[in-house]
């Protein structure tokens, strides 16, 4: 993620194909913008992007929560979050005394997974009913590792917030750093994953009756059995077989809260920040998340291209710098050498903006109506909160 200015900025966002700009502050200054989610693939930068928004509307007079999902150690300990868990906690340092800012706050947590997980146990079932699940140890592998469980859970707190902060007054904005999926569709996908695996043939076949109709498959069910036993181990198998049973009866409660979340994020209030980096996959991954918000309606701000390279500032095409390069490399000359090693310096970075501009061309033939801005790749990472209101300058400026 990007950590210092470039007074170079400007013409990064000059492409040959027309790229309406995204308005960052227009959209964390409206009163009616009560949730952003940041989203796109693993690695391009999400974390850092959520908070330093929170942390611009914050000093612009918005009473934020972040949702963070992994950031790096020592941007969550410049947030003071290090050693935070699923409830929200001011973080130290915002400045709100300005005009713009004043009444503004910001509060930040971590998601913790599987705590997020217990608690929705915890809501739905009596006491005892709760215990039995949360002790079972088919539910502990299913809370903390199953596929697309982070995603879900991440969804539900995000439920959980929306609800605490129409009830309490305590923020008017919610920002959401999405998990760091192989893919950027996981997070929508991952509560019907998540629910056709609760759900499926074989969790239903756990559940088989003892009586009425069913005994005529106790046989067939009893060779199913066996054989499930045989790969798995007894205790194993009745280790699913009791959660199954007891989580049966919250089923419909899960289905229905992400359902609501679903439509919360479809609604006006909610939009969607893609962030990609400048490469191939990364840029194909948010051309798949975009044409995907389309499709189930929800609302898309724009887009953040993140770590873009930055135009060498000597007005020099990639082949005449090689050239220059070709013709002193081999001089016997120290200065001659250096002058050649700067050269070829030059032209691979020639190369790798002329390559990127091209890729960031094709999203925007492809998207032309995806407002989009621009970060460039600057030196060192994020480590503070100085460096996360430069990152938001960039967003703003």
């Amino acid at each position: 993620m990007p950590t210092r200015s470039n007074p170079r900025v400007g013409p990064m966002t000059a492409t040959h194909a027309p790229m309406p700009r995204l308005d960052v502050d227009a959209l964390l200054d409206d009163p009616r913008r009560r949730i952003i989610v940041c989203c796109g693939s693993g690695g391009v930068g999400k974390t850092t992007t959520a908070a330093s928004l929170a942390l611009r509307a914050a000093e612009r007079g918005r009473k934020v929560v972040v949702l963070t999902i992994d950031p790096a150690r020592r941007l969550a300990q410049s947030m003071g979050i290090e050693a935070l868990d699923n409830t929200p906690r001011p973080v130290p340092g915002v400045s709100t005394g300005s005009t713009a800012g004043e009444g503004g706050s910001l509060d930040a947590m971590m998601l913790d997974m599987k705590r997020t997980f217990d608690e929705v146990v915890e809501s739905q079932a009596s006491p005892e009913k709760a215990q039995q699940i949360l002790n079972n140890p088919f539910y502990v592998a299913v809370s903390s590792s199953f596929a697309g469980t982070q995603e879900y859970m991440a969804m539900e707190k995000l439920g959980q917030l929306d609800k605490d902060a129409r009830a309490s007054g305590r923020w008017d904005l919610i920002v959401v750093d999405t998990p760091p999926s192989r893919s950027a569709l996981d997070f929508l996908d991952a509560p019907e994953r998540l629910s056709s695996f609760l759900d499926g043939r074989f969790m239903r076949l756990l559940l088989a009756p003892a009586r009425g109709p069913a005994r005529l498959m106790t046989a067939g069910f009893n060779l199913v059995t066996k054989a499930v036993t045989t790969i798995i181990g007894g205790q194993v198998l009745s280790d699913m077989q009791a959660f199954v049973s007891a989580f049966d009866t919250l089923f419909g409660g899960f289905r229905q809260r992400a359902q609501r979340t679903f439509e919360l994020l479809q609604a006006a209030g909610t939009s969607f920040v893609v962030v990609a980096a400048p490469e191939p996959d990364a840029l194909r991954e948010a051309a798949y998340f975009v044409e995907r918000l389309s499709e189930e309606q929800m609302p898309l701000a724009g887009l953040v291209v993140n770590r873009v390279s930055v135009q060498p500032p000597v007005d020099l095409s990639a082949a005449a710098a090689m050239s220059g390069y070709e013709k002193l490399r081999d001089s016997s000359d120290d200065a001659s050498r250096m002058a050649a090693g700067l050269l070829r310096l030059h032209a691979d970075r020639r190369l790798i903006v002329e390559r990127e501009t091209r890729l960031r061309d094709r999203f925007a033939r492809a998207h032309p109506d995806v407002a989009t801005v621009v970060l460039p790749a600057l030196p060192t990472d994020v480590h503070d909160l100085d460096g996360l209101r430069r990152i938001g300058e960039l967003l703003g400026a």
